[in-house]
């Protein structure tokens, strides 16, 4: 049986991000003020072509998905899902302050500068994010991306360069996962097989590996 984390974009779009869904009954994206992050239900030919439908003519989508990938011409890259059940004892930091839509383009600079991963003008719409200014500009955030039934996605952790090295990107993840398993749910994340850094500090904190992933950068000219 098909876990809900092994297609997390499909699973997020149809239920509980149904409403910032763009696409049909095969496959799916986020708007595209979210991001480019897409889904496919399946990997049959009529899923794929739905799929390339919705690829915009001057950009790409993005596929998550444990599945081999089957779409002609993507471009295939190795990531990991990890998930928490239960986390390590971090204590909460009184800087810590949620973001609202006004720390929006603040928001969208500090994903820009530090490329967390797919980050639009109203990816912050998906959940609750937190961040830790300095001198009133925001110098760290982390936050909430995907949903499912009993499972939330931290994602958006960044911190700016001029302010590495401090622990912040810990800080705010363990906030961020300490909220969701407060609710009942199960914090899970995701990241490239290569940031051997980001995995530690996850493992650190209290997550482990699910499963391994597939990132698929699929764009418009690959064939129908």
């Amino acid at each position: 049986m098909t876990h809900v984390l092994d297609r997390p974009v499909w699973t997020s779009l149809t239920t509980r991000h149904a409403g910032f869904a763009i696409g049909g009954e095969r496959a799916r994206r986020f708007a595209p003020d979210i991001g480019p992050l897409a889904g496919l239900r399946d990997d049959a030919p009529e899923s794929i072509a739905e799929l390339a439908a919705l690829v915009p003519a001057d950009g790409s989508l993005i596929v998550l998905q444990a599945d081999p990938i089957a779409i002609p011409g993507a471009t295939v890259v190795a990531g990991v899902q990890m998930v928490a059940e239960s986390l390590a004892d971090v204590p909460a930091d009184p800087r810590i302050v949620r973001l609202t839509t006004d720390d929006g383009p603040a928001m969208l600079a500090l994903a820009t500068l530090t490329r967390p991963g797919p980050f639009a003008a109203r990816t912050h719409a998906l959940g609750e994010f937190i961040g830790i200014k300095q001198d009133g500009e925001l110098i760290a955030m982390a936050g909430e991306r995907m949903k499912h039934a009993g499972f939330t996605e931290v994602s958006g952790v960044c911190t700016h360069p001029t302010a590495r090295g401090r622990g912040l990107a810990r800080i705010l993840s363990a906030h961020v996962a300490r909220t969701i398993l407060a609710r009942g749910e199960t914090p899970y994340l995701h990241a490239y097989a290569t940031n051997t850094p980001a995995i530690r500090l996850y493992e650190t904190l209290g997550f482990r590996l699910r499963r391994d992933m597939i990132v698929a950068t699929v764009t418009r000219h690959m064939p129908h």
